[in-house]
């Protein structure tokens, strides 16, 4: 593995370990417990990630190891108001913030892997941008659900 393709992942490494962080934070500010075991679902997959991202470091993992499927572009966070961390959080609030957070490191992701001409850095990173976005789907999701909630009249 070339020397630019590990720094590259020890980079991945160090987003998922904040990433990780920023969650087990935001859970301590959180008073619904609904809400706090979607923040702790969302964490343990940013855990995942740096234990995959060691692993393919390492040489035990191949990249077309990471599942890969389709995740539906809402664009919710793109058009809403990331809300500020504070200690009253609601539901709807927690998920957007998730959502705003999972939509920068897809950004992230995306924009490293478009830097990269075919091969092994450009198909990890990429695959990396598509869990991210992943993960902001289900936010989003949960966010409008909670948000807008269904009515008994439709």
């Amino acid at each position: 593995m070339d020397a630019k393709l590990l720094t590259l992942i020890d980079t991945a490494i160090r987003r998922e370990e904040e990433a990780y962080a920023f969650y087990r934070e935001l859970r301590g500010r959180v008073v619904d417990e609904a809400s706090r075991e979607t923040i702790d679902g969302i964490a343990e997959e940013e855990k995942k990630h740096k234990e995959f991202l060691e692993r393919y470091r390492r040489g035990d993992w191949e990249v077309g190891e990471l599942r890969l499927s389709d995740p539906v572009y809402y664009r919710i966070a793109e058009h809403q108001r990331e809300p500020e961390v504070r200690e009253d959080l609601g539901r709807p609030d927690v998920f957007l913030i998730a959502a705003h957070r999972e939509l920068r490191s897809h950004r992230f992701y995306s924009a490293l892997a478009a830097e990269h001409g075919e091969g092994p850095a450009r198909e990890l990173l990429a695959r990396m941008a598509t869990e991210e976005l992943r993960h902001k789907e289900k936010m989003e999701y949960l966010y409008a659900n909670t948000a807008f909630p269904q009515t008994s009249g439709g």
